[in-house]
């Protein structure tokens, strides 16, 4: 009996779920910490993301690679391991997969959103209000569940900024292009998603107080997306200015392809010289 022939390829399935997991367990993290206190510290939400990754990665990896980044689907292309017909599909499916979480999430805690803001006298769309939907996008310097004060951008500058998003970017896909290398001797195996997760969990840990740390376009993008029709408006795209693009889509970006580069000129070729495992 003839099998059907999938609706969607296997690649975008994997990318749209995959992110969807993604941005739910991480995304739905903060969301509880700043809505209800119930992490207390940046570890506490950062091995939460870094477990929802390694979990990500094991479901969706066998059906598309598990890049769940355009950052990681751009520096692999860039290393010639993911051909460039495939990356725009790769990465709408992996910006749709992040804009749904957020409406799940949305609808989990819309009560405790509401009521948050109520305490904390915050109106939705006004100044002010990256106090909540931090929750969604990302800002910097990180608001803390706070409004940003005036001026309190300048502690991270919008240079910093970029910085610090492109250099964690950059790690993240040195760490995905060695560790998924199958010439290399000491790659991790069956621990590779628990190895990326990690990875993410300590750049969290590092970063997150400066600028939230997403290391994702896609990550923030979509959630970024969803807040602005979800009430908040222009303000998600105002309070840095243009950061949120330069910061949080562009740097990453560049980030990855660093990261590709380093890897090509430093690793690969080292890697194919020694014998296979």
């Amino acid at each position: 009996m003839a099998v059907a022939k999938p609706f969607l390829p296997d690649w975008a399935v994997g990318e749209f779920a995959g992110t969807f997991m993604l941005v739910f367990f991480g995304c739905g993290c903060v969301a509880a910490a700043v809505l209800t206190g119930a992490q207390v510290g940046v570890f506490q939400v950062a091995i939460v993301w870094g477990i929802g990754i390694a979990v990500a990665i094991h479901v969706t990896g066998g059906l598309s690679g598990a890049h769940l980044n355009p950052a990681v689907s751009l520096s692999l292309a860039t290393a010639g391991r993911l051909p460039w017909r495939l990356v725009p599909g790769y990465v709408t499916a992996q910006f749709l997969g992040a804009f749904a979480a957020s409406t799940a999430i949305y609808a989990a805690f819309s009560g405790a959103l509401r009521a948050f803001e109520t305490a904390n006298r915050i109106v939705r769309g006004a100044p002010g209000s990256e106090a909540s939907a931090m929750v969604f996008g990302e800002f910097f310097p990180n608001p803390g569940g706070h409004p940003l004060a005036p001026g309190s951008p300048g502690m991270v500058s919008l240079g910093t900024a970029y910085f610090v998003e492109g250099l964690g970017t950059t790690i993240l896909a040195l760490v995905i292009l060695c560790v998924t290398d199958a010439r290399n001797p000491a790659r991790p195996g069956a621990l590779t998603a628990a190895t990326i997760g990690l990875t993410i969990t300590m750049l969290i840990s590092l970063f997150a107080p400066l600028t939230m740390a997403g290391f994702n376009p896609a990550r923030d993008f979509g959630p970024r997306l969803f807040s602005s029709l979800a009430g908040w408006g222009r303000i998600v795209f105002a309070v840095n200015g243009p950061g949120w693009l330069v910061v949080y889509i562009l740097a990453p970006l560049a980030g990855g392809q660093i990261g590709a580069l380093v890897y090509m000129l430093f690793f690969r070729h080292r890697y194919q010289a020694m014998p296979a495992a």
